[in-house]
């Protein structure tokens, strides 16, 4: 396994420097997905969607803190407030995800900064409440903007968390500051005990709002990450890599830091929630209004769907019926919501 995926890394750092030959991977042809299905409407900044175990999907909404369960009719209930969530720009309840036990863990900003709490869930589905908070990690960088805040479990079974610069872009290079990082603990918080550097939680550095973390089958984790100006980026994360910002951004061939693998102006992307689902990496796309498909086996090239059909979009999920669901964000305050945004949508996957 540890071949296949050196293997891999190879490759990916040959395909990123073809890439640098030009500024950015042009899409490689047009939509060939379905229609969605509606699964649900009138949601309210919804921001991540998880599935348990019985596959009762969990969804977060930013500005209230409110997480709701859904039913198979698509009928949406509140099960639990985070409490002490401080909203304002792009703050608020962010990322959500599940541990093998069931457990809920959600990523939101409180009165001290950044945190991430875990939750036992009581009750059946249908009925769903939210025990009592327990702290996994406190006092993560916040600020009104560039907050990260995607959560996923690893193939590893370790917590992986993005935390953006909030504003501090020279602490996206402090190795002692969890500004502009992606972190990795134990489920209970812990640092383990083969991460880069003994005793941080830091697995990599120098990003500025990275939003979409997803593993490919091999092993090799893939994350989306905000630019600023003027490259938005799919990186691969290596343990202990140094991604640039805010120094570089973008492919910028300088042997201190890892290129990212594809790039897109930020017009035409702002990457948030990513699923890799077979050889496929979907990337979900706030400004550009659009679903990106990479090929994990050639991350330099990329397929557009849906370009503005159904607005931003925040998260991309595999449900259990092996369906594709898109959460769109039109009523984050800089979309344009239609009347029965935001939406829940679901595409059948080609064979």
């Amino acid at each position: 396994m540890k071949a296949v995926r050196t293997r891999r890394i190879l490759g990916l750092l040959l395909a990123v420097a073809l890439a640098a030959c030009t500024p950015e991977a042009a899409p490689t042809g047009s939509s060939q997905l379905g229609t969605p299905a509606v699964i649900t409407t009138g949601l309210a900044a919804p921001w991540s969607v998880v599935f348990l175990s019985g596959g009762t999907p969990l969804i977060s909404q930013r500005d209230d803190g409110e997480i709701l369960e859904l039913d198979g009719a698509g009928r949406s209930r509140v099960i639990g407030t985070v409490a002490d969530v401080e909203h304002s720009g792009e703050s608020g309840l962010l990322g959500l995800a599940v541990d093998d036990q069931d457990r809920l863990y959600a990523y939101s900003t409180g009165r001290t900064g950044n945190r991430i709490q875990r939750y036992p869930l009581t009750g059946e589905p249908g009925s769903l409440g939210l025990g009592p908070a327990e702290s996994i990690i406190e006092d993560l960088p916040s600020a009104s903007y560039h907050d990260g805040g995607r959560i996923a479990f690893g193939p590893d079974g370790m917590l992986y968390a993005t935390v953006g610069d909030a504003g501090q872009r020279e602490a996206a290079q402090d190795p002692a500051s969890l500004a502009g990082k992606i972190i990795r603990l134990t489920p209970d918080g812990d640092v383990p005990a083969d991460n880069p550097s003994p005793g941080s939680p830091v697995y990599s550095l120098g990003h500025r709002n990275p939003q979409g973390l997803a593993w490919a089958a091999d092993g090799t984790l893939f994350a989306a990450e905000f630019g600023q100006d003027t490259w938005d980026e799919l990186n691969v994360i290596t343990p202990g890599a140094n991604y640039g910002w805010p120094v570089v951004e973008g492919i910028a061939g300088d042997g201190r830091y890892v290129d990212p693998v594809q790039q897109w102006r930020p017009a035409d992307a702002s990457p948030s929630g990513i699923a890799i689902i077979g050889e496929t990496i979907f990337v979900a796309n706030l400004r550009g209004r659009v679903l990106r498909t990479v090929p994990v086996g050639d991350p330099t090239t990329s397929t557009s769907h849906y370009a503005g059909d159904y607005g931003r979009l925040r998260d991309v999920a595999r449900a259990p019926d092996g369906r594709l669901w898109l959460i769109t964000n039109n009523t984050d305050g800089r979309g344009s919501p239609g009347p029965d945004d935001d939406r829940v949508l679901a595409v059948d996957l080609p064979d």
